[in-house]
């Protein structure tokens, strides 16, 4: 198991440097094009593989244990180290990773986005894979920032050669904010792993020799906060997101919600909890202020656009959701509760599953109407799913209600532990104000409800026959069936059966805020 998690997180770029060579080895095609497209998935599929038989092999009584660990020292003098591991915090986002990559790469060999070489592509899409493996992988908080960055090349490139109108000025947009955000991020990870003689991030958070004066602590939570709440994004650092995924080609815009977000809480979760409790019990108001904030902005944003005669994109309708579905998690996660912050990482995960669903369905939408604006979609001579495509409007009506919390999906319990964790939050926090930030989120979940519901009545309810003069529009292909399918399947499972993600996560939950201690 331990080689197992190393091949997991190296496999990727391995398969990226045999993306860029004449031919792939061993794999064929009618074309080169075809053959390194094939390559893709291959090697997507492969990880996806092992990482289902590390999930299988990880020793579900101990899920709050490091396994399958790798530790070599790296930089004797720093104490920095190639440790890798996985508990059950990281696992499922792990899974989570190698299973929407794999589904992109797949949804890529059919549907390949307009622009250069496919091998460019490929060899991208798996860095990418491989830096975000990584993130969920390294337990050294230098590795972390290494692995945290490694990513936002790929995604750049992604967005400018192969994204839509606009492409560049949205690939800057993104890498800007992200590496501005980065560099204070670098000043508080610096600031710890200098300060307790070790970047070691499970040394860090269970050896009480090495412990932090609460000064350092506060510099090192505004530092490190900053730069990963410009990822996760929370309001206000967040006005880079809707453009990128307004750009970004339908793979993009599925990795980037469903996994490239995630990196921002859960190093809230892996690294501010455990080794800054004090600067997190300090900021924790301020964090849980900005999240509601941002669930009530993202909302009236989405309402906003999904009115008729506001010619809203579809997509940037969906990535300002995003704005608010993670302001859950932030809240959770600023409960510093076990309840809080278990609803946050079952948010995480529901959020994957539901919005990298809902980006391949506007993608699909795209594809067949030539547009993603809501008014074009809402016209007779558009698309009137329920009438023209059942398959895809069924879809995506399920998605929608997924999105706004129907009791049975994914989407429901990771906002409702959160509002519990709201309703009473850690002993050394204030709980009228906790209890306010409760009921301004609770108000959002009925903000969400009516923008997705205002989606659903648009784009898919129409005639029950096709319009007449109206361009065909074909359903779901054999291939958006295959892609999408996990994706469905997950979100009800994980609706209908919560304990198999809450009995991974809460043990290591409760271990962390523990601060190691049995």
């Amino acid at each position: 198991m331990q080689f197992l998690l190393a091949l997991i997180v190296v496999g990727p770029l391995i398969g990226a440097v045999a993306a860029l060579l004449p031919a792939p080895p061993g794999l064929k095609g009618k074309s080169p094009d075809q053959a390194v497209l094939r390559h893709g998935v291959t090697v997507t599929g492969v990880i996806l593989a092992a990482a289902i038989v590390l999930a299988l092999g990880f020793d579900h009584d101990h899920p709050s244990k490091i396994q399958a660990t790798t530790d070599i020292s790296w930089i004797p003098a720093l104490d920095v180290r190639i440790h890798l591991g996985i508990d059950g915090i990281s696992l499922p986002l792990l899974v989570l990773t190698a299973l929407l990559t794999f589904l992109c790469a797949l949804y890529s060999y059919f549907k390949m986005p307009s622009g250069p070489s496919p091998k460019a592509f490929v060899a991208l899409l798996l860095v990418l894979e491989s830096g975000t493996l990584a993130t969920f992988a390294v337990l050294d908080l230098l590795l972390f920032f290494l692995a945290f960055e490694m990513v936002l090349i790929p995604m750049y490139f992604l967005i400018a050669r192969w994204g839509g109108a606009q492409r560049t000025q949205a690939a800057w947009k993104f890498i800007l904010y992200t590496l501005l955000g980065s560099v204070v991020m670098l000043l508080g990870l610096l600031l710890i792993g200098l300060r307790a003689g070790t970047f070691d991030m499970v040394a860090l958070a269970t050896d009480n020799d090495r412990e932090l004066s609460t000064s350092v602590q506060v510099i090192a939570v505004l530092a490190i906060g900053i730069g990963l709440a410009v990822k996760t994004p929370m309001w206000p650092l967040h006005s880079w997101l809707p453009d990128a995924h307004t750009a970004a080609p339908t793979v993009g815009s599925v990795l980037l919600a469903g996994v490239l977000l995630k990196m921002g809480t859960y190093g809230f979760v892996r690294i501010l909890l455990p080794i800054a409790p004090d600067g997190m019990e300090t900021f924790a108001p301020y964090l849980a202020a900005f999240a509601v904030v941002g669930i009530i902005y993202g909302s009236l944003a989405c309402l906003a656009l999904a009115r008729p005669g506001a010619k809203g994109d579809l997509k940037r309708l969906i990535a300002y959701s995003s704005v608010g579905h993670m302001g859950f998690v932030l809240l959770g996660i600023s409960t510093m509760t076990p309840t809080g912050v278990n609803g946050a990482l079952f948010a995480n995960i529901a959020h994957g599953l539901i919005t990298g669903l809902l980006f391949f369905l506007v993608g699909a939408l795209k594809d067949r109407t030539g547009s993603s604006d809501l008014d074009t979609l809402a016209k007779e001579s558009g698309a009137a799913l329920y009438g023209r495509a059942p398959r895809l409007g069924g879809l995506l009506a399920f998605g929608a209600v997924a999105s706004l919390g129907l009791p049975g999906l994914a989407g429901f319990w990771g906002e409702m532990l959160a509002l519990f964790g709201a309703f009473k939050p850690a002993d050394e926090l204030s709980r009228p104000a906790f209890l306010t930030f409760m009921a301004i989120a609770a108000f959002g979940t009925l903000l969400t409800a009516a923008y997705m519901l205002v989606v659903v009545r648009r784009v898919c309810m129409g005639p029950t026959a096709e319009p007449s003069g109206a361009p065909k529009l074909a359903d779901v292909h054999g291939y958006e069936f295959a892609a999408w399918t996990p994706l469905v399947a997950l979100t009800v499972l994980a609706g209908l059966w919560p304990a198999a993600l809450l009995g991974l996560t809460d043990p290591a939950v409760q271990q962390l805020l523990a601060g190691g201690k049995s």
